[in-house]
């Protein structure tokens, strides 16, 4: 079911349960804190995901085979980080987010995996061999 090689599948579940990271918790700060820590929250979780689909996408330029040296990919991955700094700053100087909403925001995949390692060790006690 859950439990399975399949690294596929679980990437799919921890990009699923970033968004829900981050949906949960700007719905929340929608009803109970300021607008910037929603707006933190809200650009802090999307930069998350964005950084997530340009990591998965640098890794499978770098680890191509039958490639040469991947410049493309590579200077993706390290233009993601300038990317990320630039959108965190521009927004902050601009008054528009709480910094430390944002950097909670960026931490969506951080939940996300500990629920899919929550989930794991879950199903594999529940599905023991020989019980």
């Amino acid at each position: 079911m859950f439990v399975r090689d399949d690294g596929v599948a679980m990437e799919r579940r921890i990009f699923y349960g970033m968004c829900v990271a981050v949906g949960v918790a700007v719905v929340a700060s929608m009803l109970w804190w300021p607008w910037r820590v929603t707006t933190g929250l809200l650009l802090g979780g999307l930069l998350s995901l964005l950084n997530h689909h340009w990591l998965r996408s640098s890794i499978m330029a770098a680890l191509s085979p039958g490639r040469g040296v991947p410049q493309l990919g590579v200077t993706r991955f390290v233009l993601r980080y300038f990317v990320v700094t630039a959108a965190i700053i521009a927004a902050y100087m601009l008054d528009l987010v709480s910094l430390v909403a944002t950097l909670v925001g960026l931490c969506s995949f951080v939940v996300a995996a500990l629920l899919e390692a929550f989930m794991q060790v879950f199903f594999i006690i529940v599905h023991r061999e020989g019980h």
